[in-house]
């Protein structure tokens, strides 16, 4: 094999190597800069001279929960004011995308905890979650059922449920 090819193998070989490394920059650059899902719920922003936009209206309890808890309040943590209204469609919390809540914590799991209504009682459970769900202090291992006041801790949020 002749010295030239040889250095031509070496520099189309390192050209290569220097474009994998290019577009993995962009590829990452590209994904810190993309906006969060638009599914993410976020509280409503009041603008300076302006009334606050009519909020839409929630989709009525499902019968069973009448008299119950007809909402999920963030209390504390990076979501603090946002309000899920609650129906008969189970209600996930985690770090997936196609979760009802998605949290961006470190010590939230992707698939961290599942609301569900059970005949008139709203039962939390802990999906397999690394650092535990939390309600009222109390690390739960089971199913548990929810009621209006009590405060969930998933990570660092705080979830309460609400007439």
């Amino acid at each position: 094999m002749s010295e030239l090819l040889l250095t031509l193998l070496r520099l189309g070989f390192l050209a290569l190597v220097w474009l994998l490394v290019i577009v993995a920059i962009l590829v990452l650059r590209r994904d810190l800069k993309a906006p969060r899902d638009a599914r993410m719920l976020v509280p409503a922003r009041v603008p300076r001279g302006g009334q606050a936009p009519a909020a839409p209206r929630a989709p009525k309890a499902p019968k069973a929960a009448k008299g119950g808890a007809r909402s999920l309040v963030v209390v504390e943590g990076p979501l603090t004011g946002t309000v899920i209204p609650l129906g008969a469609a189970d209600v996930t919390i985690g770090r997936a995308p196609d979760s009802t809540l998605v949290l961006d914590d470190d010590y939230a799991s992707n698939n961290h905890a599942r609301i569900s209504l059970t005949g008139s009682t709203w039962i939390v459970t802990d999906l397999g979650s690394t650092n535990g769900t939390w309600v009222d202090r109390s690390r739960i291992t089971s199913p548990t059922p929810l009621s209006v006041g009590h405060q969930l801790k998933v990570g660092r949020t705080v979830l309460e449920l609400r007439k």
